[in-house]
Parts: structure tokens; C-alpha cells; sequence
């Protein structure tokens, strides 16, 4: 009999958060799958949701869901856990989601394995499987107990698409005395232009090698003409150069684009852990021994802040725009 698996599925807006979709893709991969979608606009997921191998889809469309954090979520499915008795829950790994699996195993006291990059059958149940020491070696962790929870790390797994219906809508209510607790009072959007961090085809990071954060602005002169995006290194995020949400290494994003510019990065353990899964990897670097040579397809080694603005005059001479 095939195992039930119960996704917990975010939405980003009015979309469906991608790396949900990612999850569903995995879930398929080991059973029958249900989605959980806590929105006003659940039920128009249905569609989307069948497309990537969900069966069922259980829709819980109160305002409270947005209003407040976690605890609402985490009430309704420990009670759908109790009801359904899934033999898998996952979870993309959101900062939402965490909180909501916290509460979660907390509730229905179940197993709870973060950060995994993947999930595996094993005997008659399941295995995750974890990069520790800097993704060095991996860890694999047998899930006991009943509906273990997995959250698995964004890009761990590619998301694809089958053939299939509309998931069959099922309602689910909030469960009567549900804690609300933290209230949500404002939810503020950073302005963007071009491509998300995560979905770019190409990122250019930069790091201390660009010695001054008004730097940054080559580089995004660069990734404009690129089409691509700019990321960071920790060391220039904790010293308030860029923004947290532009940061790549293992306390920031992962990112998988076609080609990663690494521009003044040192290539220390933390950072590549979010970018060297990229198809193609480019280093400049004015010191020959920095580790990220060790890593990339093509080093230049020289003064990043000569050779960016040379590339982008370069691009701009033969007539590439952004």
C-alpha cells in the first residue's frame, strides 16, 4: 500500500511559494500526496496542485492564517495529523514553516528533522538525509515514530510537473479554541527589479574584496546586463553592506543558477555551501590561494574592481543591454 505523505504548502503572494513545489515534487516521489494550503485563496490552488502530484488538497481559507504567526497553522494540522495519520509530513524550510513545525511536533509529539536536503525510502519507512560540516558529509537519519516531519532546504530537489488533475478540494475548518497568539501588524515587501536570488540564471556576488559597499554597484550594473541577480557573502551582510535577504552560504540562501560570479570572495566553507551546486561557477580574486579556486570552472586572478567594470564596458561595447 502506497505510504500517505502530507505536504505543507506556502503561498508567496497570490503564487505558491517555489520551494513548496519543490517538496511536492519530492513527495511524490514516495507516495500518495495530500497539500495543505492555509489561504483565502486556497482552493484556487487546486489546479496547480494537481499538476505537481497532489491528490487532495485540504484548503483552510480564514483570515487568521495571515493574521497571525504559526500558531493557527500548527492547531489545524496537529489536528488533521490526529485525523489523518499520515506517514510523512514535509515542509519546505521557511522561517513560517519552522515555526509552524515546532509548534506542530510539539502538539502531537512527533519526530522533526530540519534542513535536510533530501528524504529517502527506507524499509517501511523513511530516511532524511543532512549536510553537516559544511556540507562536507552527509548524515542520514532514520524517522521514527508516527508522521514524522522532514523540512527540507530549498533547491534540494528540482521542481517538475506530471499529468494530472485538479486536486480534489477538501475543507478544513479551524479547529474551535485554536491559540492565535503573536499577531501580524505589518508586512513589508522590499522593492526588487529584475529576477529573485533563488530563480536567477545568473548571480554575481560580491564579497570583502570589494573593499567598500558602494562597490555593490558595479556589480549591479553587471548583473543588469546579465539578466541575473546579486548575492553576497556573510562577512559584507553582518558588516551592513547589503541587505540580510541577499546573503548565500549556509545561514543564507542556496542558490543553483547556470552560471555564479563570485566577485571578491574568498570561498570560505559557509559560502559555497549555498552556491556550489551552480552549473557553471566564475571566481576573481586578487589572492591565488583563495580557496574558491578550488571550486570554480574558471578563475581570474586579479583587482576585482578593475576587471568587473572592464567586463561591463566590454558587454556594453558589443551592444548588451539590461
Amino acid at each position: 500500500m502506497a505510504k500517505k505523505i502530507l505536504v505543507y504548502v506556502e503561498m508567496a503572494g497570490a503564487e505558491l511559494a517555489p520551494v513548496s513545489l519543490e517538496v511536492l515534487t519530492k513527495a511524490r516521489q514516495l507516495g500518495d500526496v495530500a497539500a495543505v494550503v492555509l489561504d483565502s485563496q486556497a482552493a484556487t490552488t487546486a489546479p496547480l496542485l494537481g499538476s505537481y502530484g497532489a491528490a487532495t488538497l485540504y484548503a483552510g481559507v480564514e483570515d487568521d492564517y495571515r493574521k497571525f504567526v504559526a500558531q493557527p497553522a500548527a492547531a489545524t494540522l496537529a489536528s488533521l495529523t490526529e485525523e489523518q495519520h499520515p506517514d510523512l509530513i514535509l515542509f519546505g524550510a521557511t522561517y513560517d514553516a519552522r515555526d509552524i513545525c515546532a509548534r506542530l511536533s510539539a502538539r502531537v509529539g512527533l519526530t522533526v528533522v530540519a534542513n535536510a536536503t533530501d528524504v529517502v525510502a527506507r524499509g517501511d519507512g523513511f530516511a532524511a538525509i543532512s549536510s553537516v560540516f559544511g556540507a562536507t558529509q552527509n548524515v542520514t537519519t532514520e524517522l521514527d515514530g508516527p508522521s514524522p516531519c522532514v523540512l527540507l532546504r530549498p533547491k534540494s530537489v528540482a521542481a517538475e510537473t506530471v499529468q494530472g488533475p485538479a486536486a480534489k478540494v477538501v475543507n478544513l475548518a479551524l479547529p474551535e479554541g485554536a491559540p492565535r497568539g503573536a499577531r501580524r501588524l505589518e508586512s513589508v515587501v522590499a522593492p526588487a527589479s529584475g529576477p529573485k536570488l533563488e530563480e536567477a540564471r545568473v548571480v554575481v556576488s560580491g564579497g570583502r574584496g570589494l573593499q567598500d559597499p558602494s562597490n555593490f554597484a558595479m556589480l549591479e550594473d553587471l548583473a543588469a546586463l546579465l539578466h541575473g541577480a546579486v548575492g553576497a557573502s556573510r562577512a559584507v551582510v553582518d558588516a551592513g553592506w547589503v541587505p540580510y535577504a541577499r546573503q548565500v552560504g549556509q545561514t543564507g540562501k542556496t542558490v543553483k543558477p547556470d552560471v555564479y560570479l563570485a566577485c571578491g570572495i574568498s570561498g570560505a566553507m559557509q559560502h559555497t555551501v549555498g552556491m556550489k551546486g551552480a552549473k557553471h561557477i566564475i571566481a576573481i580574486n586578487k589572492d591565488r590561494e583563495a580557496p574558491i579556486f578550488k571550486l570554480c570552472d574558471l578563475g581570474v586572478i586579479g583587482d576585482v574592481l578593475k576587471i568587473v567594470p572592464a567586463l561591463v564596458a566590454e558587454l556594453k561595447s558589443r551592444g548588451v543591454s539590461g
